[in-house]
């Protein structure tokens, strides 16, 4: 499994969650309004600030028996990659397609003719605004820190969601790497796994 695949345990409800319509009060009564879908970079993450080893390893993510990893992925439809991380993906067996997921991958270099399963795209902000204004489940930022990086930059990022593995790697794909822009965020939720000692921690962009 790599770095990214870890993410949140869905176990508890947040602020915002989609399980609960915000609404909005109408002189004719009570208007539902349906959430925009999400941008969220869901990863795993060492204590020292690392999402993958200087190898890309992923080994040392510590699987949390109680973290629902079906109820997660069940929150998303979409799946976003850089570059970088489509052809690590690939390389570790197959395709980065996933199972009931569109997969879009961000690149100014590779071709469409050559990436089956998943579409290629160089102009981001146009693709993802299109993708918000269209129903869906929330869309997982996937990776990597690159693309974040990117991303944040762009405005294009909604939420963050990060699990700390108890680890020191010491070396490694950092989460945010540089440069980088400052970017406020408000935590709406956390839990401690004390199986596995990982804490999960969401905030939105504030």
């Amino acid at each position: 499994m790599s770095a990214s695949r870890q993410g949140m345990g869905a176990g508890e409800r947040r602020s915002g969650d989609r399980g609960a319509m915000p609404k909005t009060l109408a002189r004719q009564g009570v208007v539902q309004e349906e959430l925009m879908r999400r941008v969220r970079f869901s990863v795993a993450m060492s204590l020292d600030g690392y999402i993958a080893g200087p190898k890309g390893e992923s080994d040392w993510i510590v699987i949390d028996p109680d973290i629902d990893f079906g109820a997660l992925m069940g929150e998303f439809d979409t799946m976003l990659l850089g570059r970088k991380t489509y052809e690590a993906t690939r390389r570790q067996g197959g395709g980065a397609a996933m199972p009931d997921m569109r997969t879009y991958v961000f690149s100014r270099t590779l071709r469409q003719a050559d990436c089956p399963g998943v579409t290629v795209s160089d102009k981001p902000t146009e693709t993802l605004t299109a993708l918000k204004a269209t129903s869906g489940k929330d869309i997982w930022l996937f990776g990597g820190g690159s693309l974040f990086s990117s991303f944040l930059q762009l405005g294009l990022v909604d939420a963050v969601d990060v699990a700390i593995i108890p680890v020191l790697l010491g070396g490694g794909v950092p989460f945010l790497p540089h440069p980088a822009t400052t970017a406020k965020l408000e935590l709406t939720k956390h839990r401690v796994y004390e199986k596995t000692g990982t804490i999960a921690l969401e905030y939105s962009l504030a």
